[in-house]
């Protein structure tokens, strides 16, 4: 029988702001698949739940997993895979992994330690053991291990600046094997070698693959020189677009002109002008010139027009980023900004490079968005208010219902916490 499959954030994926205020890290996008979808994939059962981000409790969104309070009860019916969701194992389903005894519990009824190198990233449960401890889910490596250890092939992600760094690759990869017929593909693939369309130009030999109700208006180039593109379907690409593989746009997004190159993005996104290098979860709106490069935008952000972020030091030096141990040099020449879910910009914004935006938050004004803004900022510089949460939310369920999508009790209830926690907890330099 197949075991059940739990995810867990640990304390640096806890970390990941301003993303992790309002998410598990499961359900950030990386390459052409969300976290978990690799997990699902690699571990060939659902996800039944995350673990160690209680905090998150209510969240739901289309077809992610609840999120669980407490300690692992033992389930004496099942056995259980607990793996961390920040772990990227190599390799297609668990049978085809080299140590497919861990699937077994090692053939003894015990459990078994996972781990990626020399660092734990989860456990196999047989069924009646007890589960991890919250002290273990949050510092795994910390934790007595559970019976032998079972080496299996991948790396982890350690911040999430490794999100955009390494998304190009990634999801070169992934529409690679999806050209080569590999499961797992997020849509169905047209044939490849059939044209783009009348009055579509393509360029370069790299696969091309188009979901069902694809619509390529005249005018439209597809730069397939350094990459593949993959269009899910509902996709629409307006009029004098410049898309540059490697790209993933996901189901019923938009492209409505400008050049949009290097990125992953979710459902239901409206982009236009200078997209380069970057992920863009979901529901997002950039109807309007600007650059953004080398970012990660949340879901449900709104950037108004000619909103720009810089993504290089004028000394080409490091890029150092704020985080909630303090700032750190991500040893990366371009990081652009991260931006929370149901961030809004006003027209002309300007943010900085490596600038961390938190969930909620109005950014407006005349001041260059600097290192760290703290969840639900009301403004963008020095003194800036605190976002009314009543207005706030106000203004999510009219944001959403624009797509058709409602606010239900439980996202209301994470977004709720995430104000009293952006509040508690959102004091730092700017």
């Amino acid at each position: 029988m197949t075991p059940r499959l739990l995810l867990f954030d640990d304390d640096t994926a806890r970390s990941w702001v301003p993303l992790s205020l309002t998410r598990p890290a499961g359900e950030l996008l990386f390459g052409a698949y969300l976290l978990r979808e690799r997990a699902e994939m690699v571990w060939g059962a659902p996800c039944s739940g995350y673990l160690g981000c209680a905090e998150l409790r209510g969240f739901e969104e289309s077809d992610s997993p609840p999120v669980l309070e407490g300690s692992l009860p033992p389930n004496p019916d099942h056995s259980t895979l607990v793996v961390l969701s920040r772990a990227l194992i190599a390799g297609g389903p668990l049978d085809d992994l080299p140590n497919p005894e861990a699937r077994a519990g090692a053939g003894d009824g015990a459990a078994v330690t996972l781990a990626v190198g020399n660092r734990v990233v989860g456990w196999f449960l047989p069924p009646g053991a007890e589960g991890p401890t919250p002290e273990a889910l949050a510092r795994p490596d910390e934790a007595p291990r559970k019976g032998r250890t079972i080496t299996l092939p991948g790396r982890l992600l350690d911040r999430p600046w490794d999100l955009v760094s390494e998304n190009g690759a990634r999801l070169t990869r992934d529409l690679r094997a999806w050209a080569g017929g590999a499961a797992g593909s997020k849509m169905a693939v047209a044939d490849t070698a059939a044209g783009a369309g009348r009055g579509v130009e393509r360029l370069g030999d790299h696969p091309l693959l188009l979901g069902d109700g694809v619509e390529l208006d005249p005018g439209v180039v597809l730069d397939l020189r350094k990459g593949p593109v993959a269009l899910a379907h509902g996709v629409r690409i307006g009029s004098f677009t410049l898309l540059e593989g490697p790209a993933y746009i996901g189901p019923d997004s938009r492209l409505l002109g400008g050049l949009v190159s290097g990125v992953s993005t979710g459902p239901g996104c409206r982009l236009r002008g200078e997209l380069a290098d970057s992920v863009v979860l979901g529901y997002t709106n950039k109807a309007h010139d600007g650059h953004i490069g080398h970012a990660y935008l949340g879901r449900w952000v709104n950037l108004g027009a000619m909103t720009t972020n810089s993504d290089l030091k004028n000394n080409y030096g490091n890029v150092r980023v704020w985080t909630p141990r303090g700032e750190e040099d991500s040893g990366l020449m371009k990081v652009g900004c991260f931006l929370g879910d149901h961030v809004k910009t006003a027209i002309g914004t300007l943010i900085g490079t490596g600038a961390v935006v938190g969930a909620g938050s109005n950014l407006f004004g005349d001041e260059v968005v600097g290192r760290y803004t703290p969840p639900f900022s009301w403004g963008g510089g020095p003194g800036s208010g605190t976002h009314d949460l009543e207005r706030f939310l106000a203004t999510a369920r009219t944001a959403m219902g624009r797509r058709h999508v409602e606010l239900s009790s439980g996202m209301e209830s994470v977004l709720r916490r995430a104000w009293e926690l952006g509040i508690e907890r959102g004091g730092g330099a700017r």
